[in-house]
């Protein structure tokens, strides 16, 4: 399995993290969750981080099977709404930038 992680780097607005993160549950998940063959979507919201350390506001990893179909997920009519919807909500909540990270999933039992 690999994961495909969607960094939000920065900040909110300032009083608007309560609308940014609506915007994302109401607007972008909907639409995340229809990208074909996917096998998990994650939505994670930084509370809080070491001192020094980047602010990361929103983490969004979407888990495939494998690159064939994250390929496919990225061709996909949904991930193209999705990235219009994103541009319309980072214009209005959030400033600074988003960088993708693919990584290889690997899960050991505790």
């Amino acid at each position: 399995m690999i994961t495909r992680f969607a960094l939000f780097e920065g900040s909110i607005k300032p009083g608007r993290t309560e609308d940014f993160r609506a915007a994302v549950k109401d607007r972008l998940v909907p639409l995340w969750r229809q990208f074909p063959g996917n096998s998990d979507v994650r939505v994670m919201f930084g509370e809080e981080r070491d001192e020094g350390a980047p602010e990361f506001p929103l983490m969004l990893a979407i888990t495939y099977p494998d690159r064939a179909a994250m390929e496919n997920a990225l061709g996909s009519d949904a991930r193209s709404r999705s990235r219009d919807v994103t541009g319309e909500i980072v214009a209005e909540f959030f400033d600074g930038r988003i960088h993708h990270h693919v990584t290889e999933a690997n899960q050991y039992e505790g």
